[in-house]
């Protein structure tokens, strides 16, 4: 079920290369990439863990609401992150040449079909 929604989200923006379901502990619950030999995105995903869960900590301090979304622009890619509960988001690698805000829509509009299979 994840693979096939993460492949729709994937396949469907123009300049994505991978996306993973991921806990904000680090442990990733599924991936799909179009290169097997592009970008490690269990590693993507640690990382950015790491970072998203301070800025959720941030937003809660400063009762500004819960975390919905986070993008990261590199000089190489775009990275999209997209909360679906207090456990678990979807990150979105596109290149900088892609499409953000396709990559953007399809997140939110498949977010409700993960949100759905994690229950």
């Amino acid at each position: 079920m994840f693979k096939d929604t993460l492949k729709n989200i994937v396949s469907s923006c123009s300049g994505s290369v991978g996306a993973i379901l991921m806990g904000y502990d680090g442990i990733g619950i599924d991936q799909y990439s179009v290169d097997e030999n592009s970008l490690d995105l269990n590693l993507v995903g640690i990382e950015y863990s790491n970072v998203t869960k301070e800025i959720r900590n941030a937003a809660n301090i400063l009762k500004v609401g819960s975390l919905q979304e986070v993008s990261i622009k590199t000089e190489h890619y775009y990275v999209i992150i997209h909360s679906l509960s207090e456990e678990y988001f979807v990150a979105l690698l596109i290149k900088r040449d892609g499409n953000y805000g396709q990559g953007r829509y399809l997140l939110m509009r498949e977010a409700p079909a993960l949100r759905q299979a994690l229950v």
